[in-house]
């Protein structure tokens, strides 16, 4: 029997973003720009460039402006075409045509895996993605989710996790699995949420891109809330990892924590260069700044 396509992702939009207060007073974090798109465009944009049809949102309250984003603004795109604006006009309706976007409301805050749970009424019986907003995976070849994609159909069906390497040190900060590594591959045999200081099985973090099989379902929704009263998602991901059936796979691209405020400005910086109107431009600012920060008093 064929293994189903991936044809459906979920991405979790329900945060407050209080590490972005005070901007996020009133305006969705996914919403932030990177330079001049918002963050959460960008990884619906690679969830389409990796085939995926659908996207299942899930929001909390004061989120709606993501829907908007999604959705046919005609009084703007009525004044563009009125005033010529072509490129521009053809700009916004690319936006809303872009995907079919259908929202879930995340009623109490209780984790990422209540979160992702929230949409299996919407996903049904059918393997799907899923993307945080808050990590971006910028690569110049294959996107990230769709390298995920390309070891479920390879495994047969298995459920995967992206995961890149992370310096000692650091794992406290992430979930770390370990197993047996082949050609960029892990059969996952260990699985740790934010492992105590020293204690890490590896330096393999799961860092916001996963695609599983619709088996996900009833373990995720049996799982027991635990550090914060928040069901996580890796607690419903065992019995695939009993099963032999969950992989890790090392993603190619460069990882930006957007949810980071350092993080933050580095995907600005690293997706500014990419656009050739604006590398020059940014690299003589960088330049400027450097320099004036350099001297006396640490002044531009």
């Amino acid at each position: 029997m064929p293994t189903p396509p991936v044809r459906k992702a979920v991405i979790p939009a329900a945060g407050l973003g209080t590490r972005f207060l005070p901007a996020t007073k009133a305006v969705p974090k996914e919403m932030l720009p990177i330079v001049d798109v918002p963050t959460i465009q960008l990884v619906v944009e690679e969830a389409v460039a990796a085939g995926i049809t659908e996207i299942v949102l899930i929001q909390g309250r004061h989120k709606s402006s993501i829907e908007d984003h999604f959705d046919h603004a005609y009084e703007l795109e009525h004044t563009l075409a009125e005033r010529g604006k072509s490129e521009l006009l053809e700009l916004c309706r690319g936006i809303s045509g872009m995907v079919r976007v259908i929202s879930v409301r995340q009623k109490q805050p209780l984790g990422l895996g209540h979160a992702v749970l929230c949409a299996r009424e919407v996903v049904g019986d059918e393997p799907f993605a899923v993307l945080l907003g808050d990590d971006l995976i910028q690569t110049s070849g294959t996107p990230g989710i769709r390298q995920l994609i390309d070891v479920y159909e390879e495994t047969g069906g298995g459920g995967v996790l992206g995961v890149q390497e992370v310096p000692d040190g650091k794992q406290h900060l992430y979930g770390i699995i370990d197993g047996p590594r082949k050609a960029g591959r892990i059969a996952v045999e260990t699985m740790v949420e934010k492992p105590e200081p020293g204690t890490a099985p590896s330096n393999l973090a799961i860092v916001g891109r996963y695609v599983f099989p619709p088996s996900v379902w009833e373990p995720l929704a049996n799982a027991k809330p635990s550090v914060g009263g928040e069901i996580q998602l890796i607690d419903g991901l065992t019995s695939l990892m009993a099963d032999k059936n969950l992989y890790g796979h090392v993603l190619t691209g460069t990882r930006h924590d957007a949810g980071d405020k350092v993080g933050y400005l580095g995907a600005n910086l690293a997706y500014a260069l990419e656009r050739p109107e604006l590398r020059d431009k940014v690299v003589e600012l960088c330049r400027s700044v450097v320099d004036g920060a350099s001297k006396p008093g640490g002044t531009v």
